[in-house]
């Protein structure tokens, strides 16, 4: 089943991570995220997302160009997962930007797509559907993104992006601050978050 839907929903090249991390954040809105697991295969269009700018950004984990065991990683080739853990929650973002230059985008919030009855047992008791994925720790829980996918590479299975699906090719795109970063300095005003318009999967 994997195979399969990996053939009819091939993953992003990897010249389209290479994006100024700006742009790629705008530019991940709309397209599939899958994730496959034992229990089978699910995915959600990404609806949301905020931007991360590294060394410059008092909010991202790489300010400062710090460099440690959880942001090794930010300091590679774009194209490859950072997920943290927050709490009880695992997030999970793309890593952008240079060589060397730590930046990412953490997914916000998605749509599913694919396989809802899966996403539901893993997000049990939940009054609507929207409120399984609307948040970084919510959509995570309902796809199976887990700590262990620290560090793949988004061209292979279990975990990867492809384009957007008909009838999300079109769509206004909206920007504001991110969320919970109120000890950020003036980072906390820059407008780096981007959601579809009109989407009702979004965190706010």
């Amino acid at each position: 089943m994997s195979i399969d839907y990996f053939g009819e929903h091939p993953p992003l090249s990897l010249s389209f991570y290479e994006k100024h991390t700006l742009e790629l954040a705008q530019a991940l809105l709309g397209c599939l995220l899958f994730k496959e697991t034992k229990e089978g295969v699910s995915a959600g269009i990404i609806v949301e997302t905020e931007a991360y700018k590294g060394p410059e950004d008092r909010a991202a984990h790489s300010f400062n160009n710090r460099r440690t065991k959880r942001t090794e990683i930010m300091f590679g080739r774009p194209g490859v997962t950072y997920t943290y853990s927050m709490h009880t929650h695992c997030l999970f973002n793309v890593v952008s930007g240079p060589v060397d230059k730590p930046e990412a985008v953490l997914i916000r919030a998605i749509e599913p797509y694919y396989n809802h009855e899966l996403m539901k047992k893993r997000r049990p008791n939940m009054k609507t559907i929207h409120q399984m994925t609307n948040g970084p720790g919510k959509l995570t829980k309902a796809l199976g993104i887990t700590m262990e996918d620290y560090g793949h590479s988004l061209q292979d299975p279990p975990l990867w992006i492809s384009e957007r699906p008909r009838g999300f090719t079109s769509f206004s795109v909206k920007e504001g601050p991110r969320i919970g970063i109120d000890n950020s300095g003036e980072a906390k005003n820059f407008p780096w978050r981007y959601w579809i318009d009109g989407s009702l999967f979004t965190s706010r």
